[in-house]
Parts: structure tokens; C-alpha cells; sequence
């Protein structure tokens, strides 16, 4: 690479099998970078060619960022794992580098590897990393007959996973767990969730197929669960008129919604669910139910969750701007009129209401909003002595608005 090269800063994929595994032009990005970052395990495996300073990644790896940029135009060299965007470097490197300075130089990456020796296609695996990331994230994919290719954190991973997958009812799910694949230590071992006892390498991961035992808790893929998924003290939106509220909003991918008055979390929780790029807030003045909201995410696998202990409209604040809100407990017209305006244009505003007050609020604002307004009436089967009927709820009355 020249000094006057447009690509001074070359991402380069190493496997396990070290500068063996690299081709010839990977090989001489290599030999003529003057400085080469990486994790000391990365570092070890290209020492064989490194001619530069070999720098080992700080903690946090952020750190080395501002020396790294400030090499601008002179050759550098960022070693990942295997393929540096599958969950790797290569990300955040992209939000501080022009493409048309950087060079990535991909290896196979170990989901790619993993893939190759257990027979799994590409697109029927769900993939997810444990890496800083909590282990309940996996949850909303454990369907059955599912295939998951999980990065483990370390070499404790693999146990937790499997005492995880006892604890929810799918003890029975076969683990094999990979270990420095694509190296002279690679290793794979297979075992089911509840009879594992494998101690296995640091570096590794988990190909998982799902087996569910019965009373399996499998969160469903439709909108409107029922409440008992949820730890609540009877202030939850119920699991009818919460399906039709989750229509209303109309989530899409990687969009922000603010609950305000969240309760038990339910409604923000099933927005998450739509979509793992989905995020949401949750504002609830009450302590207590503020912390239940924030351990339902955690049950349901939506651990990105914000919940905030505050009330609106005070508490709105210097939040992200949603694309949608949703007002289901302590609507007056102030936070009606904050919400609104907060609202990106072409943003959803769902409010529901049971009082006769709020509902005369949501009236009042239906033509200024250009909003729909509809009523909804759910009846569930009750005991009525020795026998049974259908009680009624309360009605409640929803708002629908699109800010123009």
C-alpha cells in the first residue's frame, strides 16, 4: 500500500489458523502497515509478518480510536475475527471512517465455520452474541425446531445458556458447542441444555436446536400475549385490547416508541418484539412499577428496554424523538399536547382511555388531530355461581392520529 493510497486503514479478518489462513494480498497489507491494532490474541497470530508496532487493544477498545484516526493516511492495519462486520469491529470503524478510506479484508467468520461443520444453512439460523450482551436476549428466539448460532462471552457461556434454557422449559434442546474452530485446537462437543456438563475453550460458541419440553414457555410471534407473561398488579393493558393497540401503532423496523404511563412495560415490551432493531422508553412515575417493567423486559427478552422513573410531560424531556407514542395511564391535555408535538412528522399517537374525562379529551382533539376514534369492547367468560357468563370490561376508547 502507498502513502498516497485512498485506503490507509486496511480491517483485516484472522482466523484461528493465524497468517496460514491469509491470502497474498492480505499478507502484504500486513507487512507494510506501520502499526497494527488488534486483540493480543489477534496480534499473536499475525506476528509471523507484522513488521509495524503491534498496539493491543485498550478497555474499553474505544480508547485507541482518537491515536488510531490521528495515523490518517499512513498505513494501518485493524486485525477482528474472522469477518469484521458479523458482530465485530468493522461497525464501529464504519462510523468513523469514510468507505472510501478503509479496506476491509474479510476471513470466514466463526458463525460461517460453525455453519460448515454442523450442515446449517445460512438462512435458516438465528444468529445472536453474548458478548456484553445479556443472555436473555435469546428468548424470543427459542421456537421450536428453531437452529441459533450463539457467541459465547467465555468459557462459562455455554453452561449458563443451557441452566437458562432449563429454567424456561427447553431442557431438552441439543448444544453443540464449537470450540477455536478453524484452528489446530478446534473442537466440538454435543450435549442437551439439561444434561450438560462440558467445560469448554474460552473462545467459542453454541449452535443450538430447540427442542421444548412440555410447559414450555415460548413467547408467541403475534401481538396480544397474555397477561401472564407478565408480573403486574392488575395495571397492565389487557392482552385483547393490547393486540388492537400494537396495530395501531404500526411498529417497523428500528423505529422509537415512548409509553408513556408504562405500567408493567407490556405495550413498550411488544413493540421490542416486533423487531430486534426496535426500541422503545417506558415512563413511569412509580418506582415500583417502574422496576416490574424493567424485570418483564428481562423475562421477555427485550433487555434493551429504557424505563424511566418520571412522569410526563416533565419527564419527556430530552428523549430520543419517537416515531410513535402511546398514552395508556395519566393522560390530561398537557401530556396530550407534548406528545403530540414531540412526534416526528408522519409519527403515530395512540391514546386509550376509560374515564369519561379523558375520553371528552380524546373527542375534543380528534378533528384538530384528523384522528380515528374507535371503541373497544372485550367480554371474557366468568363464574357466575355454578355456572358461567361473559363479563364485561371496561369499554375503552382509543385514539388513533398520524401527524402530518
Amino acid at each position: 500500500m502507498s502513502m498516497t493510497s485512498p485506503h490507509w486503514l486496511t480491517i483485516l479478518g484472522i482466523g484461528e489458523d493465524g497468517v496460514n489462513g491469509l491470502a497474498p494480498a492480505a499478507r502484504a497489507l500486513l507487512r507494510g502497515a506501520g502499526v497494527v491494532y488488534g486483540a493480543r490474541r489477534h496480534l499473536a497470530l499475525a506476528g509471523p509478518l507484522t513488521s509495524g508496532e503491534a498496539r493491543p487493544w485498550p478497555s474499553p477498545m474505544q480508547d485507541a480510536f482518537p491515536a488510531l484516526l490521528a495515523r490518517r493516511p499512513r498505513p494501518t492495519v485493524v486485525l477482528a475475527s474472522g469477518d469484521p462486520f458479523c458482530f465485530g469491529v468493522g461497525s464501529l470503524l464504519a462510523g468513523l471512517v469514510e468507505p472510501a478510506e478503509m479496506l476491509c479484508v474479510p476471513a470466514p467468520s466463526s458463525l460461517a465455520l460453525a455453519r460448515a461443520r454442523l450442515g446449517w444453512a445460512a438462512q435458516d439460523c438465528a444468529t445472536v452474541s453474548f458478548c456484553g450482551r445479556p443472555l436473555a436476549a435469546v428468548l424470543p428466539l427459542l421456537q421450536p425446531g428453531a437452529r441459533i448460532l450463539a457467541l459465547s462471552a467465555d468459557a462459562g457461556t455455554p453452561a449458563a445458556l443451557a441452566a437458562l434454557l432449563c429454567q424456561y422449559g427447553f431442557g431438552p434442546s441439543r448444544l453443540h458447542v464449537l470450540s477455536a474452530l478453524g484452528g489446530p485446537h478446534e473442537a466440538i462437543a454435543t450435549t442437551s441444555a439439561e444434561g450438560f456438563g462440558l467445560s469448554p475453550a474460552a473462545l467459542n460458541l453454541v449452535g443450538l436446536e430447540v427442542v421444548a419440553g412440555p410447559g414450555a414457555r415460548v413467547i408467541p410471534l403475534a401481538a396480544g400475549l397474555s397477561e401472564e407473561f407478565f408480573e403486574h398488579d392488575g395495571q397492565i393493558t389487557k392482552a385483547e385490547v393490547r393486540a388492537v393497540t400494537l396495530a395501531a401503532l404500526a411498529p417497523c423496523q428500528g423505529e422509537w416508541l415512548w409509553d408513556i404511563g408504562c405500567g408493567s412495560g407490556s405495550v413498550a415490551i411488544e413493540w421490542m418484539l416486533r423487531h430486534p432493531a426496535n426500541r422503545a422508553i417506558g415512563l413511569e412515575p412509580r418506582p415500583d412499577r417502574a422496576a416490574r417493567a424493567a424485570r418483564n423486559a428481562l423475562a421477555l427478552g427485550v433487555p434493551a428496554l429504557r424505563v424511566e422513573v418520571a412522569a410526563a410531560p416533565g419527564g419527556l424531556a430530552g428523549l430520543p424523538v419517537p416515531d410513535a407514542v402511546f398514552i395508556g395511564g395519566g393522560c390530561d391535555e398537557a401530556v396530550l399536547e407534548a406528545a403530540w408535538a414531540a412526534l416526528r412528522p408522519g409519527g403515530r399517537l395512540v391514546a386509550n382511555a376509560v374515564t369519561v374525562e379523558t375520553e371528552a379529551l380524546l373527542l375534543a382533539r380528534h378533528a384538530r388531530y384528523g384522528a380515528r376514534l374507535t371503541r373497544i369492547g372485550v367480554e371474557r367468560m366468568d363464574a357466575i355461581g355454578t355456572r358461567h357468563g361473559f363479563r364485561p370490561a371496561m369499554s375503552v376508547t382509543q385514539l388513533v392520529a398520524r401527524k402530518p
